[in-house]
Order: structure tokens, then C-alpha cells, then sequence
């Protein structure tokens, strides 16, 4: 199809706006030209024209690291005492809602967030996927969600021993058996990827970590929480006199493929080996903020060399919203504005995670308008009243870009959305669905949080 009565939002290296008059050619899911719009009209008669109506039309969002599991939390009131810290958000919360997920949970759960991507702009997502009471087929189960959608996404399950070692088992056969399944590059799952899913260092044994190590195959990543809590090194201390990041390495966790949450609580030593190994981390500041955990050395990272994405954790897909957090975040807990500026927000958001996703997606490029890259885009009704340049389009965004701006969705080449209504979801049965399954929910965790 062709795109025509847009403005173009390039990123990529060689950033560029292209206001009126540019459109783009798409054919099998790939940007194939970008040139103005009279010559690809002239050159294409017969091809279906999707009018931008005189909007932005830029690279969707992508989000490094999410749990789409934990959907059915919003709203819940955990039994008892607020928790004091961490591992106890952990325990009266995440560790009780997962246990909780039945199959129809696991769909339903994918599928809210799924629509929330779609609505808001973002078009890739990492997921870290748990439900120890539904393990066996539940990664099959969100891959059906986000084929439904359209959407990209990489799947894993997070394994643990906090529920025993059966389970922990389950857990590694799960991770492979996917792996295997997406290996098979089916064109069925073209817009799906995974990686080799471990919860965190403090709920993971010598045993376990071992056999992942066994288990993953070559050129697949791990992703893993480290760090996010200062409980992560204390309990890694005890166990093995490394900390997080240093005991993970030995079992082979880091590496190119690998994906790293949070990194709160990690020092010197740890960001160097990161940046030696190449191993990814991403930052996720609204959920930081939330369980009061602390504030990454993000920056330090950066200077350091390690690759930093950006995720959200489970928030909204709304990923904008965490460019905003991190921006404000670091300087006021540094208390000094020069801190963690628009050019660094846009590397870690943009360019980082396009090229995360980039080399999951086997060389596609992703998050750019570019000939030869993916067609996953969003048109955006912004209209500014001051400049808006490619030098200051990160300050356009942090200050004035909002998530209900976003009026279509499109992934390799397939409108998920347009005009504000979506295409290939239905959000209203979607979300009647969910708040029936979600109730069975809510009992079975107030029922579990109760023993």
C-alpha cells in the first residue's frame, strides 16, 4: 500500500522530518521507498492508499522488558498490612496474583494489554510471562493472543524454585519447548520471537541456574530480573559470595542475546562486565518508583558502555509516559537538571531498542523509517505551536507528545488500528471477557493471600 498526506518522523541514524508531500511504499510488510507522494502515486496507481490525513506518521514504541500476567493488579487490594519493602510487594502480590492464573487468565490478561499496545502506539513488546498453577502450553496461549493482534512480541516463562523444584522444571521444559516451537520460523509466527525466561537471582538455585544453562539453545537470550531489589545482592552474597551480576555470569546468563531488568543496586564492577559481555538492561523507572526500590545508575551505564533499553514493567503501554518518568526521575534524585537529558532518554527508548528488537528480528530493521525496514508505524495528531526540528523533537515529546494523540497502528504493513478504531481486537468484548474471568481471579488471590 502506500502511505500518502503524512509528515515523517524518520529516527534512525541518519534522523530526518519530512514535512508535506512525503509518502511512503510498502509491499510484504517492509518500507520498500519513501519518496514524494505525486512520484509513488504516479508509479503505483493501483495500489490502496492509507490517508495520514496531514499527521505525524513515525516509528511505533517498543518496549524492552513487560509482564502482561500481571494485568488483572490494577485495581486489587492486597489483604492486610501495605507491604514495607520489596520482597513483600513480592510476596502478598505478584507471587499470590500468578498462582492465580488459570489459562483463560493467562489469554485475557495478554489480550487487555495487547489492546493498550495497540491504542497507544506501542508495536513491539518483550514479555516475561509467569503462572505456576498454568505453565505447560501458557507461552502457546499468550503467542494465539499476540498473533490475534498483530502486534510483535518475544515470550518466555519465568522460571523459579519458589514454588519447588517440579515446577521450576516445568518451567525450563516451557521456555524450550517454545524456543523450539519459534525456531521453526512458521510464517504463522512471523511476528513472534523468544527468549529463555528466569525470574531473579534470589529465587533461583545453583541447580536450576545450571540447567538453564544446559538447556538454552546457542543464540538465545536469557531475560531476567537482577538487582531490582537490594534483597537480590543480599541474597546472592549468601548464596555464593558474588553478587547478582557476577553469579549470573557464571551460569552463563550474559551474553549479546540477554536481557537484564532493573540493575538498581548494581556497582562498578557489575556495569563493566555488562558492557564486556554486551549484555542488555533496561530501565523501568515508573516501577521503580512504585516499590520505592531505588534509582538505577542509568547513566553511569551509558558512559560504561552497556547497552540500556527501556521497558515498562507491566505499566501501560504507554511508553511515552516512561520516556517522561525517566527524564524527571534522575534529576530530581540528583537534584540537579543537567541529569539524564532528552538525547539519552531518546537513545535508551529509541535507538537502543530498535536495535534490541532490530537484532531479535534477525536483521530487520525496526523502529526506523528507512527503505528496507518494518513497516510498524503510528500516525500521530499532534500539531505543534513552536518549532518542532529533528534536533528538538525529543523535548516536543517529553512535553507535549501525549498517548491519545496516537490515531493508527500499524505492523509489517497491517493496520491494527485507524482513526482510533481498532481493527483486528475487540476491545469491548475483550474487556467484558476479562472482568468475568478477572473476578475468578481476585477470589482465588484473596483466598491464597489469606492462608
Amino acid at each position: 500500500m502506500l502511505i500518502v498526506n503524512g509528515k515523517l518522523i524518520t529516527w534512525g541514524s541518519d534522523h530526518h522530518i519530512l514535512d508535506d508531500g512525503w509518502g511512503l511504499f510498502i509491499r510484504e510488510g517492509v518500507i520498500q521507498k519513501i519518496a514524494p507522494q505525486s512520484e509513488l502515486i504516479a508509479a503505483y496507481p493501483e495500489e490502496e492508499q492509507l490517508d495520514a490525513e496531514g499527521q505525524y506518521v513515525m516509528p511505533g514504541n517498543n518496549c524492552a522488558h513487560t509482564h502482561f500476567y500481571g494485568a488483572f493488579s490494577r485495581g486489587l487490594g492486597i489483604p492486610g498490612d501495605a507491604p514495607k519493602g520489596f520482597t513483600e510487594i513480592l510476596e502478598k502480590l505478584w507471587w499470590q496474583l500468578d498462582k492465580a492464573l488459570d489459562m483463560e487468565g493467562v489469554r485475557y490478561s495478554a489480550l487487555v494489554c495487547l489492546v493498550d499496545a495497540i491504542k497507544h502506539g506501542t508495536t513491539t513488546l518483550i514479555d516475561h510471562h509467569a503462572s505456576p498453577n498454568a505453565i505447560e502450553g501458557s507461552l502457546d496461549v499468550v503467542a494465539a493472543a499476540v498473533n490475534e493482534s498483530g502486534l510483535r512480541a518475544s515470550l518466555c516463562y519465568e522460571v523459579t524454585d519458589r514454588d519447588g523444584a517440579g515446577k521450576a522444571q516445568q518451567g525450563l521444559n516451557e521456555n524450550l519447548r517454545f524456543i523450539n516451537r519459534i525456531q521453526q520460523r512458521k510464517a504463522e509466527d512471523a511476528n513472534l520471537r523468544a527468549h529463555f525466561g528466569l525470574h531473579a537471582s534470589l529465587t533461583l538455585s545453583d541447580e536450576t541456574l545450571a540447567k538453564a544453562q544446559d538447556m538454552c539453545p546457542a543464540g538465545i537470550g536469557f531475560h531476567i530480573h537482577a538487582a531490582e531489589g537490594i534483597a537480590d545482592q543480599e541474597d546472592s552474597l549468601h548464596k555464593s559470595g558474588k553478587r547478582v551480576v557476577h553469579r549470573l555470569d557464571e551460569f552463563g546468563i550474559l551474553r549479546p542475546e540477554s536481557i537484564l531488568a532493573h540493575g538498581v543496586h548494581l556497582d562498578e564492577g557489575e556495569i563493566k562486565r555488562l558492557a564486556e559481555t554486551n549484555t542488555w538492561l533496561t530501565h523501568q523507572p515508573r516501577s521503580n518508583m512504585n516499590n520505592a526500590v531505588g534509582v538505577a545508575p542509568i547513566e553511569e551505564m551509558m558512559a560504561a558502555g552497556v547497552r540500556v533499553g527501556m521497558g515498562n514493567d507491566g505499566f501501560t503501554n504507554t511508553m511515552w509516559m516512561e520516556w517522561k518518568e525517566a527524564y524527571l526521575l534522575h534529576k530530581m534524585a540528583h537534584r540537579d537538571p543537567r541529569r539524564m537529558g532528552g538525547y539519552q532518554v531518546v537513545e535508551m527508548a529509541v535507538k537502543n531498542n530498535s536495535d534490541l528488537i532490530t537484532e531479535l528480528f534477525d536483521g530487520l530493521p525496526i523502529g526506523e523509517i528507512t527503505e528496507g525496514a518494518a513497516a510498524d508505524l503510528i500516525f500521530v495528531d499532534y500539531h505543534p505551536f513552536t518549532p518542532l526540528t529533528a534536533g528538538n523533537l525529543p523535548w516536543h515529546i517529553l512535553f507535549g507528545f501525549v498517548e491519545s494523540m496516537v490515531t493508527a497502528t500499524i505492523v509489517a504493513g497491517k493496520p491494527l488500528m485507524y482513526r482510533r478504531e481498532l481493527l483486528t481486537l475487540d476491545e469491548a468484548e475483550i474487556a467484558a471477557k476479562a472482568m468475568e474471568i478477572s473476578k475468578k481471579t481476585w477470589h482465588d488471590f484473596e483466598t491464597s493471600a489469606s492462608i
